[in-house]
């Protein structure tokens, strides 16, 4: 179906660039221009076009063809009407100008913007491709701001849009991600088939998750405190432990070796374990108790939550004895994931055993590191086949808060060397990042499929379950990617960190229209 011209998208006349080196006088005032190819457009896109929006009236953005020589990272380019299309579509932008080729000093002196807003990436590496283009605004009275967007870890739109809407737009944008990548959802079931083949072993931190039900009794007349009586309660494994129960669940075989006190939480995953015929190495430390999580909520809503635990690093006797385990637990496994919540488990020393064992046997690593309340740096994961951190996690790992959501993602690729990466963006969903065999780099958005969660807890172990699951039995990072933005989706619909099986992914796949 041929859809009809977006009003927005324009393109210069000839006549009027061989104009643009006559025109002469001030800017016009609150006129913003923004430029760049904006190849595959992502959350860090619309911070950088929502800032830039917020500087004037009116924004305009020229979109570029992709250059290679300055952008090599760009292994997959989409057409520039597509490109200029999907801008267009984005309500802060009034106008979009596909570039004919032309130098941008040509366009920036026929619109004589007050301010060129560009990614921070033109203050550096790229300065030479605008530096006349900033010499000509200047010279007019213009300005040139070089920012990345306003950078925030929680988002909320408190009601602004429609909900109906908002879910269209969303599964828009994922159908839009997958036809990118050329996945189609027949062949995304067919893979799941493929689970069944694959074995997989989770080491890292145990936890107990414990919710308690409460009724809202109203503010203590002795402290500004408030007073909340205790209804109900229900237990949950958490950790590297509801990572097993997801990846058992899915269809595929799972081993799990962690760390857990002497007491009655590490009977409970033991139970919780057997019961779930996960073969489970749970190595008692009597130097610390189990983790343990308490999450008091009256009705959905969390109020605060109180952890029991210890973070320190393994003394040398637990240690040898974790790495006997996973030197003993290689046989017939295609992974090892590691779940790391920097309570002290994943030693310098165990991890090296790892990728030692890896390199031996040819498995595929995957690290999950969890660091958003703990010391700790995504940095340690060095050489894996994929990482997982949100956002927060990444700029604390290299001491960046500045920099655009594209660079930092490419800096942390370059000094991990990972393979591949998921940046974990919150509501925005996540982007993937695949390193190809020509050595570019393809990404993908791919959006949270849910608006309203429920419960945002077990969002990111069951994603990296089924990343890991996908990887291990076949599929593309991007086909990974598409499967662990659905199964996401559906652990944050219920309270509570609960073990999604193959069948309940399926039907949520069925349902979708692409």
């Amino acid at each position: 179906m041929n859809r009809a011209p977006n009003r927005k998208v324009r393109s210069l006349s000839k006549s009027e660039l061989e104009k643009a080196h006559s025109n002469e006088g001030g800017f016009i005032r609150n006129s913003v221009v923004c430029y760049g190819s904006f190849n595959v457009l992502h959350p860090g896109h619309f911070r950088y076009l929502s800032w830039a929006k917020s500087q004037g009236n009116k924004l305009t953005v020229i979109v570029t063809s992709i250059d290679r020589s300055t952008k090599p990272e760009d292994d997959i380019s989409f057409p520039i009407i597509e490109r200029a299309e999907s801008l267009a579509s984005i309500e802060d932008v009034d106008q979009v100008i596909i570039s004919s080729g032309s130098n941008l000093e040509n366009y920036i002196n026929i619109i004589r913007p007050e301010l060129l807003v560009l990614g921070k990436e033109y203050e550096t590496e790229l300065q030479e491709i605008v530096q006349e283009s900033i010499v000509l605004i200047k010279s007019y009275g213009g300005k040139v701001r070089y920012h990345s967007g306003e950078t925030n870890y929680s988002h909320s739109v408190l009601g602004l849009k429609n909900d109906g809407d908002e879910q269209k737009l969303r599964l828009s944008r994922f159908c839009d991600s997958c036809f990118k990548q050329n996945i189609q959802k027949n062949h995304l079931i067919k893979r799941l088939e493929s689970f069944k083949n694959s074995s997989i072993l989770v080491i890292g931190d145990t936890i107990v998750d414990q919710y308690v039900a409460c009724d809202a009794i109203g503010m203590s007349a002795e402290a500004p405190v408030i007073v909340v009586k205790e209804l109900d309660t229900e237990t949950y494994i958490g950790g590297g432990a509801i990572i097993s129960a997801h990846i058992k669940a899915l269809g595929a075989k799972c081993q799990f070796i962690s760390v857990v006190g002497d007491d009655k939480e590490a009977e409970y995953v033991r139970n919780s374990m057997r019961d779930l015929e996960i073969t489970a190495k749970l190595i008692v430390d009597k130097t610390r108790p189990t983790t343990f999580k308490n999450r008091y909520m009256v009705e959905s809503q969390k109020m605060f939550r109180v952890s029991r635990l210890k973070d320190h690093t393994l003394d040398s006797t637990t240690e040898s004895k974790v790495i006997a385990e996973l030197e003993c637990s290689t046989d017939g496994i295609d992974a090892i994931l590691i779940s790391d919540f920097v309570y002290g488990v994943i030693t310098p020393k165990i991890l090296a055993t790892i990728k030692k064992i890896a390199m031996a046997n040819n498995l595929l690593v995957f690290g999950d590191l969890q660091c958003s309340s703990q010391v700790g740096s995504v940095l340690k994961f060095q050489g894996l086949d994929l990482i997982t951190p949100t956002e927060r996690e990444a700029r604390i790992g290299l001491s960046n808060k500045d920099d655009s959501l594209e660079t930092i993602s490419n800096l942390l690729i370059e000094q991990t060397d990972s393979r591949n990466l998921i940046m974990k963006l919150g509501s925005d969903g996540f982007i993937a990042y695949e390193k190809t065999t020509s050595g570019f780099i393809n990404r993908q958005h791919f959006p949270a499929m849910t608006i309203n969660p429920l419960d945002v807890t077990g969002a990111g172990d069951s994603l990296i379950s089924a990343m890991a699951v996908s990887l291990s039995s076949g599929s593309t990072l991007m086909e990974a990617a598409a499967i662990g933005a659905q199964i996401a989706a559906i652990s944050v619909r219920s309270v509570g960190n609960l073990p999604i099986d193959v069948i309940k992914l399926k039907q949520q796949l069925k349902e979708l229209e692409f």
